[in-house]
């Protein structure tokens, strides 16, 4: 009666193809597919191929300097820099984040810390290049800071009136 459903996993569980060891150091962005496992130190973007099902994990003794940007992400090291996780992002009891979160679903463990925002997007197409989409702040004559697309649609200039 109870528990007789079986549930998907939510996240792929599978090999890890490539495995970054604890005397690792890596100066450069990492491009990957398929499972990266990391328990050395990366010191530059960590990037899953565009429309994979990839997975990164970040050990205890992990650490990334850089941004990453994967569709599922499991992190219980440290992380400086913003983590795009596209569909699934755990944080596990010993993960450190100081940057920006953006995921589709959370999981975070009791003493995991974020550092920066947590902000849920529910499309994952477009996470890799939220930079070049994301409106510029500005500041006007009266020194009020805020973003031209938002003036623009105040001001009636997105409708052509």
């Amino acid at each position: 009666m109870f528990g007789s459903k079986k549930q998907k996993p939510r996240r792929p569980v599978g090999n890890f193809d490539t495995l970054v060891s604890r005397k690792t150091s890596i100066s450069g962005d990492v491009h990957f597919s398929g499972g990266l496992h990391i328990d050395g130190r990366i010191e530059g973007k960590v990037i899953a191929e565009e429309g994979s099902d990839a997975v990164l994990r970040i050990s205890e003794a992990g650490r990334i300097e850089g941004d990453i940007m994967a569709p599922h992400v499991i992190i219980n090291g440290t992380v400086e820099g913003d983590v795009y996780a596209g569909a699934h992002l755990e944080l596990a009891a010993r993960a450190v984040i100081h940057g920006s979160v953006y995921y589709n679903l959370l999981e975070m463990a009791m003493g995991a810390e974020v550092n920066g925002n947590l902000v849920h997007r529910k499309e994952p197409v477009g996470l890799l290049r939220q930079d070049a989409q994301a409106p510029r702040p500005h500041e006007d004559e009266s020194g009020i800071t805020g973003t031209r697309e938002a003036d623009e649609i105040g001001s009636g200039k997105d409708s052509g009136e």
